[in-house]
């Protein structure tokens, strides 16, 4: 009883809105905006009408949908190694952060879909151009939360790891990134919803597959319901990875006091 309630309480208004959505488009009928049982069944054909040896996927699902992914996961994975490191970098040293700072700021600040055709021009068409987009823009929110996460370490903690002289590559290990631990994954979940909107733009360009190719070949083609599938599917993409990016910051968090009574209050 407790799961049904808890899984209306999460859905009902995801629900309703599906229902209005629906009852609005089928009252309309207009071209532009299908009812979402039209699109799912658009979605079925286009992704899971393939044979059973292929798990029912189509050639495009295994084309636009795995490629698009595959950019996302090495561009997120790439920009969160390059972030942290960096961002520990930062943090640690303050005369560090005073000289690069200002560059930083002028580099966020640049719209990364406006370097499009520098990268382009730098690594020609293609998944590394893709991929360098999607690196140039979720980098920075995993770099500033991990500036501050290392900066906001105990200063007990500083002093113990002083007095014991305990060697800075343990420190860093075992006392600094544990404890910038929460603002690093709050960086990397934005990061991810990043990643996604960066594909996409990545892929209007100079792409031959991927999600965002399909957008614009379908909105030229005026099929519309083909369209509309691919923007849900955004949706659907963006709710299960960060989804399972919050089920690995549980578990990494496990050990910190507040995340533990969290724990116990939702499974109480």
């Amino acid at each position: 009883m407790k799961r049904t309630r808890g899984f209306l309480r999460q859905w009902i208004v995801f629900i309703i809105a599906v229902l209005l959505w629906e009852l609005v488009t089928q009252l309309a009928q207009h071209p532009f905006f299908p009812a979402p049982s039209k699109i799912l069944a658009t979605a079925g054909q286009k992704w899971f009408s393939g044979p059973p040896q292929s798990l029912f996927l189509t050639g495009e699902a295994t084309g636009d949908l795995l490629a698009s992914l595959g950019r996302v996961a090495l561009g997120w994975v790439l920009a969160a190694a390059i972030g942290i490191a960096l961002g520990t970098l930062l943090g640690r040293s303050r005369t560090l952060l005073d000289y690069v700072g200002p560059l930083m700021a002028f580099m966020r600040a640049i719209p990364s879909p406006v370097l499009v055709p520098v990268f382009i021009v730098l690594l020609g068409i293609g998944s590394s151009m893709q991929i360098t987009v999607i690196v140039f823009s979720v980098v920075w929110p995993i770099l500033l939360n991990t500036v501050d996460g290392v900066r906001s370490v105990d200063q007990v903690k500083v002093d113990t790891a002083r007095s014991f002289r305990i060697p800075r590559a343990q420190w860093i290990t075992g006392v600094v990134l544990p404890a910038a631990t929460p603002k690093i994954f709050a960086g990397l979940r934005v990061s991810l919803s990043l990643s996604l909107v960066l594909m996409v733009v990545s892929e209007l360009v100079g792409s031959t597959n991927g999600i965002g190719y399909r957008l614009m070949f379908d909105q030229r083609q005026f099929d519309f319901p083909a369209m509309w599938a691919g923007i849900v599917l955004l949706g659907v993409l963006g709710y299960v990875l960060n989804t399972l990016l919050l089920v690995v910051e549980r578990r990494a968090l496990s050990w910190q006091p507040s995340q533990a009574s969290a724990d116990q209050v939702v499974g109480g």
